[in-house]
């Protein structure tokens, strides 16, 4: 299911394919987050195959509260639904452990849940989580696990990984059951596993020895980005990757700017997914080769040229920076579908970048000069 082609010489950073039961994707990849079987910001299914999307990423808590998973499952699962024909992972529900922490109780059954759509009363455990997934019938299903925040103490930390561990087990084994039905929507769905244990490196490398051994398909790297410095980030990741199996797809979940990924990729991550090219361009912050632009600003109102010079995305090829600020001044709804399009079509075209620079060798001298550079404000 997953082969490296090439591991770069400096550094962690692979190249390599995975294969689901909807085609093949090329690693290093990010993820395109549509977390209600939607990119927030208008884009449709037609527009992820243009922009050069390979795999979408949908969210089983939210699908669960509306429109229903098992709606979707009846309607043919959630490819059908949303006419997306190309891999799909879909996230367990656990960070909404952490996200709804004012509307949630943990126990070692799962949590109970009050719905932020109506109130309603929802448990999620593994079995549920599983059942949920299955029903959607995603490619990649990730474990029901417990974000946890950071600073934590170390105590609660011990007692939250040594849960997400036999959370991970139960997942484990209700999934292979879930396959086995005549009726299962996407019997060839695959479970990825996710490491916890906040800053306490010691405890991660326990918590990732522990889920190597259940042999997955891949591994996350969970509970980052919630809090630590970029620094503390960096270095669990290089502790984690050690221990990580070499020859299953590593995902950092929930990560981030350009050279965050550029800086995970050399430390030998293989998968991404965050919000922050949709959020961000909803907001006017557009994403160049030069760094990072706010469209909002009032330079750029007679400015004729593209977001950024020299992309190649269907808003680049068409339309000014002048008539995108005007978008957003007279609040048009199409100012975000063009702002979300570009910046995701320059994600999945940065790491189309750095699978070429793996490919050729060059991948450290590319991270030397744009680390930094696509994170900076113009």
């Amino acid at each position: 299911m997953f082969e490296l082609i090439k591991i770069q010489k400096q550094g962690e950073a692979r190249r390599g394919v995975f294969t689901c039961p909807h085609g093949t994707v090329q690693t290093p990849v990010f993820m395109n987050v549509g977390t209600q079987a939607a990119i927030k910001g208008a884009l449709s299914a037609e527009d992820l195959e243009t922009i050069h999307c390979q795999v979408e990423l949908s969210n089983t808590y939210h699908l669960h509260v509306r429109p229903g998973d098992t709606l979707i499952k009846e309607l043919g699962g959630l490819h059908q639904f949303m006419t997306w024909e190309k891999p799909m992972l879909t996230d367990s529900g656990g960070f909404q452990v952490f996200s709804l922490a004012s509307l949630r109780k943990i126990k070692e059954e799962g949590v109970s849940f009050n719905s932020h759509v109506d109130g309603r009363h929802i448990f999620m455990g593994p079995e549920e989580s599983m059942r949920i997934q299955s029903n959607l019938g995603a490619d990649i299903a990730m474990a029901f696990d417990e974000c946890i925040p950071i600073p934590s103490t170390r105590q609660y930390v011990e007692q939250s990984i040594d849960r997400t561990y036999r959370w991970l087990v139960r997942c484990k084994n209700a999934l292979l059951e879930y396959n086995a039905e005549d009726d299962a929507v996407n019997p060839g769905q695959v479970l990825f596993g996710i490491n916890q244990g906040a800053v306490y490196h010691d405890l991660r490398v326990e918590h990732m020895k522990q889920i190597a051994e259940l042999d997955l398909a891949g591994y996350a790297i969970g509970g980052l980005a919630v809090g630590e410095s970029t620094q503390e980030m960096y270095d669990t990741i290089a502790v984690v990757q050690e221990h990580m199996p070499k020859d299953r797809p590593r995902y950092l979940m929930g990560v981030g700017t350009p050279g965050n990924i550029i800086e995970a990729v050399y430390r030998g991550v293989d998968f991404f997914d965050c919000v922050m090219p949709s959020r961000n361009g909803r907001h006017g912050h557009l994403f160049t080769w030069q760094g990072v632009i706010n469209i909002k600003n009032a330079k750029y109102e007679r400015d004729e040229d593209s977001i950024a010079l020299g992309c190649d995305c269907p808003v680049c090829r068409r339309y000014s920076r002048a008539y995108i600020r005007h978008l957003f001044k007279a609040e048009e709804p199409l100012a975000l579908r063009l702002a979300v399009m570009h910046n995701l079509y320059f994600y999945n075209q940065l790491m189309q970048r750095i699978r070429d620079e793996l490919e050729a060798g060059t991948f450290e001298v590319f991270r030397q000069q744009y680390a930094r550079v696509l994170d900076t404000r113009i």
